[in-house]
C-alpha cells in the first residue's frame, strides 16, 4: 500500500539526515518506526470493553427506548407542576 503523509519541515529535515547518515531509504526508516510503534501500542479495546464496569450499574425501566416521548412528557408535566405559583393568601 502507498501512502501519503505530510511531516512538518523539522521532521522532514531530520529523516532525511537520518536515510542519508544510514544509507537507508526514508520509507524503510518509517515503515520501522511505525511497526515499533504499533508493536509497543496495545490494540484499542471495544466498546463493550471500555465501558465493562458500568454496565449494569444503573438501574432504571427497560422500556425507556419505547416509552420515551410519554416518560419525557411525564417528567415535562411534573418540572412544570414545581414551578407552577403558589396562591397569594391575602
Amino acid at each position: 500500500m502507498t501512502m501519503t503523509v505530510k511531516l512538518a519541515p523539522a521532521l522532514e529535515q531530520g529523516l532525511r539526515q537520518r536515510s542519508a547518515a544510514l544509507g537507508r531509504p526514508a520509507s524503510e526508516l518509517i515503515r520501522e518506526a511505525l511497526q515499533v510503534y504499533l508493536d509497543a501500542t496495545p490494540a484499542p479495546t471495544s466498546a463493550y470493553e471500555l465501558g465493562r464496569d458500568v454496565f449494569g450499574k444503573y438501574r432504571g425501566s427497560a422500556d425507556l427506548a419505547s416509552h420515551r416521548k410519554a416518560l419525557l412528557a411525564q417528567t415535562w408535566d411534573e418540572k412544570q407542576a414545581r414551578r407552577a405559583p403558589k396562591p397569594r393568601r391575602g
